[in-house]
């Protein structure tokens, strides 16, 4: 009995082989041989309070626990320790590695390639020419950053607005340059400034310095900012208590954060980045690259976005009018009314 239930097993996996691309066929006979199914998450820094990190791993919880898979978080602190776990990840018989952020493009480039029996999902990031293995899953931030501007534009009482990123890079200028751009459609007369919190990654979990930059924004009679910091943020949200200017955050609902302060936020959905292209890498439907939006739910702002925004404790939630102009444009946008470029790729 056991013999003919190998063989069979044997027969089976064939079949997946000749149906299945190579990556779900690897998947399913690792599983069909009795092995663990496990999937990694590769931080680029210590998850600590950073949002956007917890909310990845949350959505790679949701995956395990659908695939009936371990789940295993390594949390890196420097370049060493991000490439030494990415391949730890690896001769751990990872079925999947998720890993997020910039940081990890010259670690997914040259290690993908040497384990092609490992699915890699790389979140907000990809790399020239990703091999078979290699699942990049990114969004169009500058599209919900669009409506953040539109919102300070409309709610400004000095004309003076601004943006805070953690680094001058171009993938943050998706969310400076876009929210520039709404500030400015909504109100003509509107004054725009962007300020950088440092020049290294250690400034997206730095809220002293990014405090004291809100502070000298602040003080050139800015009253509504575009906080982009990640894990900075809160250096913002406490100068915004301090001098008491408005202030947007990103990734999740950040208004409970500062209380009366904080208007609206960039909502950015890795979780559902993250569950979505792990059920695609196991159906073996993954693309190399898949792209999220305001069409996709894959960005948004609270009034939209949100299961109970009324709930969110967003100073948005008190100015219908604005949020039916900022719906107007959020419709023309989905609808491709309104074609906004990319400021990465002209930065």
């Amino acid at each position: 009995m056991f013999i003919r239930m190998r063989h069979a097993a044997i027969a089976l996996l064939a079949i997946i082989g000749l149906l299945l691309p190579a990556h779900a066929a690897a998947i399913g006979a690792a599983s069909a041989a009795g092995k663990p199914l496990k999937f990694v998450y590769v931080t680029p820094n210590p998850l600590g309070v950073d949002d956007f990190l917890i909310l990845i791993k949350a959505g790679v919880a949701q995956a395990a626990a659908k695939y009936h898979a371990s789940m295993q978080v390594l949390e890196s602190t420097d370049p060493a320790t991000r490439q030494q776990n990415v391949r730890a990840a690896i001769n751990e018989g990872a079925a999947i590695v998720v890993v997020a952020g910039f940081e990890f493009n010259d670690i997914i480039a040259k290690v993908a390639p040497q384990a092609p029996h490992t699915q890699f999902l790389f979140i907000d990031q990809c790399i020239t020419k990703p091999p078979a293995n290699v699942h990049c899953a990114v969004f169009r931030e500058y599209e919900a950053a669009y409506l953040i501007g539109v919102e300070a534009g409309l709610l400004t009482k000095t004309n003076k607005v601004g943006a805070i990123g953690a680094l001058d890079i171009p993938f943050l200028h998706r969310y400076t340059v876009g929210f520039a751009l709404g500030a400015r459609a909504a109100n003509p007369k509107v004054k725009v400034s962007t300020l950088w919190i440092g020049s290294d990654p250690s400034a997206f979990s730095d809220p002293v310095r990014a405090k004291e930059v809100a502070l000298a924004m602040a003080a050139t009679g800015a009253d509504q900012i575009f906080a982009v910091g990640s894990a900075s943020n809160r250096g913002i949200f406490d100068a915004a208590q301090q001098k008491k200017f408005f202030s947007y955050g990103v990734d999740v609902n950040q208004c409970p954060l500062a209380p009366g302060l904080i208007v609206d936020n960039l909502l950015k959905r890795t979780d559902i980045a993250a569950l979505q292209t792990i059920n695609a890498i196991m159906s073996g439907k993954a693309r190399s690259l898949s792209v999220y939006g305001l069409k996709e739910g894959g960005v948004g702002v609270v009034p939209f976005a949100l299961a109970k925004p009324q709930s969110s404790q967003c100073q948005i939630m008190k100015h219908a009018d604005v949020i039916a102009k900022v719906k107007a444009y959020q419709d023309k946008i989905i609808s491709g009314a309104l074609k906004l470029k990319d400021p990465a790729l002209s930065s």
